[in-house]
């Protein structure tokens, strides 16, 4: 009990936007009135709720120590909130935060000119939308994202092939059935004609379907040039089956001055931010999830954000600040399904 117990104040609050309701949760600081810091959580790929199965409560717990609230939305359709997170483009994401973040300015004990955002994963078609059109957000953590959607997902599909030990007959038979779909995704074909198309679904439902078509083109590119200038750390992990780890990292070094850019590499976790040999074992995963789901998250990773956070936290706004670019030697937060096999 005492190890899944948070030093936080957790209020329940809610947020209108386009006529639907959201229900999410303000983390706070366990003593003080503020006004504190925020950091804003953009989720990745998947049904979503405020909390991630409590699995955000160790980040919010680490950024309270460093002077920040957090503020969580469950997505659309999910916990309480209305709507249907499969009917949102990447555009539809940041509008959404946008709206978050006006909501926490309205706040008497959030600082607005101290409010940052923290994403990972399919956020990062969503993270820099949001800090290229609100120019007042002070900071991005982004965790693993993905930059292109097409390329990430053929990246994926082989990572994942490569480490169940396929056969190349295997492989291009996967080839093939990715090409088969791209060329119904490119001509916005009906999910009927792509089940009969490629057979087995598998977890591609109607409504995943419909999100792939709205999605399938998102490119971070333009939107991180249009955000520079805010300051970034970039994660990114040594065993990312998901997420083509050296794309993304060169990506943001040419597009991001290195004033801004913060770049911290975990060589033993995985996509999520988990120890590799951890989420391998069931047995341990879940046993360090119930006993001590703070050790879910590789070593360093909960610290280096909170210092990163007081080091760009003193209420400058956007603009180049020092860089803290580290390879440290070695939970769940978000998976990466990008649909386009």
């Amino acid at each position: 009990m005492w190890q899944n117990t948070y030093a936080l104040r957790e209020e329940r609050v809610v947020l209108r936007h386009h006529g639907h309701r959201l229900e999410g949760v303000l983390a706070r600081p366990p003593a003080g009135e503020g006004p504190f810091g925020l950091v804003v959580f953009v989720h990745g790929d998947g049904r979503v709720d405020a909390t991630h199965d409590t699995f955000y409560r160790p980040l919010w717990e680490s950024f309270a120590r460093a002077g920040y609230a957090s503020l969580s939305f469950s997505k659309p359709g999910v916990a309480g909130s209305e709507g249907d997170w499969l009917e949102q483009s990447m555009d539809d994401r940041a509008g959404e935060t946008l709206a978050a973040v006006a909501w926490a300015r309205a706040r008497p004990d959030i600082d607005g000119d101290r409010i940052g955002l923290w994403g990972a994963s399919q956020a990062g078609w969503v993270l820099p939308k949001v800090a290229a059109k609100d120019r007042r957000v002070q900071f991005v953590i982004a965790v693993s994202p993905a930059v292109n959607w097409l390329r990430q997902g053929r990246y994926n599909l082989l990572a994942e092939l490569r480490r169940e030990g396929a056969d190349q007959r295997r492989v291009e038979e996967a080839m093939r059935r990715r090409d088969t779909t791209l060329r119904l995704l490119r001509r916005g074909a009906a999910y009927e004609e792509y089940r009969a198309a490629v057979g087995d679904t598998g977890d591609i439902t109607p409504g995943r379907w419909r999100f792939i078509t709205k999605n399938h083109t998102a490119d971070a590119v333009a939107d991180l040039r249009a955000m520079r200038g805010t300051p970034v750390l970039l994660v990114l992990a040594g065993h990312d089956v998901n997420v083509d780890v050296a794309e993304t990292e060169a990506v943001y070094r040419e597009i991001l001055p290195a004033s801004t850019l913060s770049v911290e590499h975990y060589a033993d976790a995985t996509h999520s931010l988990v120890d590799h040999r951890t989420e391998r074992s069931p047995l341990r995963l879940a046993a360090t999830a119930v006993l001590a789901p703070r050790k879910l998250y590789t070593a360093g990773f909960l610290d280096r954000q909170a210092r990163f956070l007081r080091r760009h936290g003193a209420g400058e706004g956007p603009g180049p600040k020092p860089s803290e670019n580290c390879s440290p030697p070695t939970g769940p937060v978000v998976g990466c399904r990008h649909g386009d096999r």
